[in-house]
C-alpha cells in the first residue's frame, strides 16, 4: 500500500508527538507509594492543620498515599530527630515553626540535631501573628493586656501563661509582656496550643500566647477572650483586638513562620521535586482558605529564600534570648 504524503505527514507528526509523551513521561518520576509529612505537635493546631491541608493536595501526583505524623514532645524536637535520620528521598518531610531552629540552639547548649547540616530547606509553608488570650479564672473586667498586667499585679499567686512550648516565640512574647510591666509571669508549657488553650477554658490556667489561629474557634464560642495581637498591624483574622505596640508595649511586634525541610544533603532534583508540588499545594484555593479558617497565610518560597528567612531570624532572637536570659535549663 502506498501512502499519501498527507498520511506521511500525519504518521511523522503523531510519531513525534508519542515520543515527546513518552519522553516527558520517563522525565516524570513515579509518585511514591507513601509519603509522612511528620510534624512535632498534637493533632487540631496549626502546625497539623497546614500539614493535612498540604498532604490532602501531594496525592496522589507526589505521593499515591500522604500521611501526616504527629511526633509531639520536647518542644517540637522529636519531629526533627526522626527526620534528620531518615533517608533524603522525598519520602519523608518535616513541617516545624521557625522556633524549632531558630530559637533553640540558643537556649540549648547541646540539640539533638544540627539545624543547619541535619535538614534540607524546601520551602516555607505559612505565616502568622500571635495572640494573648485569657480564660475564665480572669475577671470578665480585664479587657486589655495593660489590664491583664495590672491583675497579675495584684494577684500574683495566678500571674501565669502557658505556650506551645518552653522556648518558643511564644513563650518569650508572654515573658516579654510581663517584663514590661516589671511582672515576672510564670510560664506553663505544653505540647502545643490546643492542650494549653483545653486547660485556660476549663479554668486551669489564666492565659495562654499563641498562634492567633488557635483561638479563633474558641473566642467565636465565647469560651475566651483575645486581648492582644503580635503584629506589626491589626491582624485580618481578628481585625478589633489591638495589638501589643497599640497597647504602648513597644518593640512587641512579632510573627512566626513554618517551614517545610527534607533530611540533610537531600540531591538538588530530589529538592526541587519536592519544592515544586509543595509550592502547588499551598497556592490552591482550597489550601489557602483552609488554612485561613485557622489564622495562617499560605506562603512559599524557594529553597534558598527559607534558608535565609531562617537566617535573619536567628540574628533577631540571638540577643533577645540573651537579654531574657532563659535556657532549657532555667
Amino acid at each position: 500500500m502506498t501512502l499519501s504524503r498527507r498520511q506521511v505527514l500525519q504518521s511523522t507528526a503523531a510519531s513525534a508527538l508519542l515520543a515527546g509523551v513518552s519522553q516527558r513521561a520517563l522525565a516524570q518520576p513515579a509518585p511514591f507509594e507513601t509519603v509522612k509529612i511528620i510534624t512535632g505537635f498534637t493533632p487540631g493546631g496549626t502546625s497539623d492543620t497546614t500539614c493535612r491541608r498540604v498532604a490532602a493536595k501531594l496525592a496522589p501526583g507526589y505521593g499515591k498515599s500522604v500521611l501526616v505524623e504527629n511526633r509531639a514532645g520536647a518542644g517540637g524536637q522529636l519531629a526533627i530527630q526522626a527526620v534528620r535520620s531518615m533517608a533524603p528521598d522525598g519520602s519523608t518531610i518535616l513541617q516545624t515553626p521557625m522556633s524549632m531552629l531558630g530559637i533553640y540552639p540558643f537556649i540549648y547548649k547541646k540539640l539533638p540535631y544540627d539545624p543547619v547540616n541535619d535538614l534540607t530547606p524546601v520551602s516555607q509553608a505559612a505565616h502568622f501573628d500571635f495572640g494573648f488570650a485569657v480564660g475564665p479564672a480572669v475577671p470578665a473586667t480585664v479587657k486589655t493586656l495593660p489590664d491583664y498586667l495590672a491583675w497579675c499585679k495584684a494577684n500574683p499567686g495566678q500571674a501565669n501563661f502557658g505556650s506551645p512550648a518552653a522556648g518558643s516565640v511564644p513563650h518569650f512574647i508572654g515573658v516579654l509582656a510581663g517584663r514590661s510591666a516589671g511582672i515576672d509571669l510564670r510560664h506553663v508549657p505544653y505540647r502545643g496550643t490546643q492542650p494549653a488553650i483545653l486547660e485556660m477554658i476549663g479554668g486551669q490556667l489564666q492565659a495562654v500566647s499563641g498562634p492567633v489561629g488557635e483561638f479563633t474557634q474558641h473566642v467565636a464560642a465565647g469560651k475566651c477572650r483575645l486581648i492582644a495581637t503580635t503584629g506589626a498591624q491589626r491582624s485580618k483574622f481578628a481585625p478589633t483586638v489591638p495589638t501589643m505596640v497599640e497597647q504602648g508595649l513597644k518593640d512587641m511586634a512579632f510573627s512566626e513562620w513554618f517551614g517545610f525541610y527534607l533530611p540533610g544533603k537531600a540531591p538538588a532534583e530530589v529538592v526541587q521535586r519536592a519544592n515544586a508540588a509543595i509550592r502547588t499545594a499551598l497556592a490552591d484555593k482550597e489550601t489557602v482558605d483552609g488554612l485561613e479558617v485557622m489564622g495562617l497565610e499560605s506562603r512559599s518560597s524557594t529553597p534558598a529564600e527559607l534558608a535565609a528567612m531562617l537566617i535573619a531570624d536567628q540574628k533577631r532572637w540571638e540577643p533577645l534570648v540573651k537579654a531574657i536570659g532563659f535556657t532549657a535549663d532555667s
